[in-house]
């Protein structure tokens, strides 16, 4: 099954054929990060008229790198919630006038569910039930997926993600946008035992993340030494608080993993590509002979061919859409 999968949902516009939700036929994306460092962050409707603008042109190229037509097709797919209402309506309407010119069946994906899938991708060999930490610019959940698309979930954060601290505290260092890649380069030369930041605790859930503190502790730290006339070792406090805000992932990923009974876990989200949480899931889950699944690196940020992964199983359990399709800013994985 051929499935055409559109994403649109932040700064990057894309498009991918995916065939039985394991096989990349084409993938194409084109990323706004370039015009948006000139502000700092994604400014949403910069993001739209971009998408506006590109998705007609990403779409027949996906369709041209797969050598394909809209009639070898057997469905379009699209991310519809959660993410930016005007970037996701781009792609929705664009993907409800292809399925209403060609008659082919509307695939409504949701976004996180799309980041889980990519590792179905890199690991063909991965099926649920297992044990998903999902962590992004807007989302950092624990995920049990019990199955392609029956997911519950375990703790998430009650206030900032994971990758929305690691932005701020780049921003505040003057780190260009997107500020949690350049973090986590400068972090590799940095001491991470250089500065003493909190590693905060939900006390009425274990697996419930905070990062809002965290995030404070560490933005106090460069406003204090600049107040004094000093500076702050830039590539110290990188390490010193990617460490933080790792062991805080890793601590409560594995607690669940150990306390709900997975020995199959997987990461999913643009924050899986932090090599320091990479290594420490890897040196951890061998030492507790618990078996790991990673997305490739390319399929971490935004991308079409996950959304065709995700959209293939959401065919197969009946989830079609109807022309009235709309966007959703925000909405829950376990309802997607």
């Amino acid at each position: 099954m051929k499935i055409l999968s559109i994403e649109s949902s932040c700064d990057e516009t894309a498009a991918a054929v995916v065939e039985d939700g394991r096989s990349v036929l084409s993938s194409v994306v084109v990323s706004q990060v370039e015009e948006h460092k000139l502000y700092g962050g994604v400014v949403p409707e910069i993001a739209s008229r971009r998408h506006a603008e590109a998705i007609t042109g990403v779409v027949g190229e996906a369709l041209a790198q797969a050598d394909l037509n809209l009639n070898d097709l057997d469905a379009v797919a699209v991310t519809y919630a959660p993410g930016l209402i005007g970037a996701l309506l781009v792609g929705v309407n664009f993907a409800k006038g292809l399925s209403y010119g060609t008659g082919l069946p509307l695939i409504p994906v949701h976004h996180l569910r799309s980041h889980i899938a990519a590792n179905y991708i890199t690991n063909p060999e991965l099926k649920p039930p297992f044990l998903c930490l999902v962590v992004s610019g807007g989302h950092s959940h624990i995920v049990a997926v019990e199955d392609y698309t029956k997911m519950k979930i375990i703790g998430k954060t009650r206030d900032d993600a994971a990758g929305e601290v690691f932005d701020k505290v780049a921003r505040t260092l003057g780190m260009s946008y997107p500020g949690g890649i350049n973090l986590d380069k400068a972090a590799e030369n940095g001491n991470d035992k250089a500065y003493t930041l909190p590693h905060p605790k939900v006390s009425d859930s274990p697996y419930d993340f905070s990062f809002s503190g965290l995030k404070t502790a560490a933005i106090n730290i460069i406003h204090n030494v600049s107040q004094k006339g000093e500076q702050v070792i830039s590539e110290d406090l990188c390490a010193s608080f990617r460490k933080a805000v790792v062991d805080c992932l890793v601590d409560n990923f594995l607690k669940a993993a150990r306390d709900f009974g997975y020995s199959t876990i997987v990461i999913a989200g643009g924050v899986s590509a932090n090599s320091l949480l990479r290594r420490r899931l890897e040196a951890e889950c061998k030492k507790c002979g618990f078996s790991l699944y990673k997305p490739e690196l390319k399929l971490c940020g935004d991308n079409g061919a996950m959304v065709g992964a995700q959209a293939y199983y959401e065919y197969l359990d009946g989830n079609i859409a109807d022309l009235d399709l709309n966007a959703a800013a925000t909405m829950s994985i376990e309802n997607g």
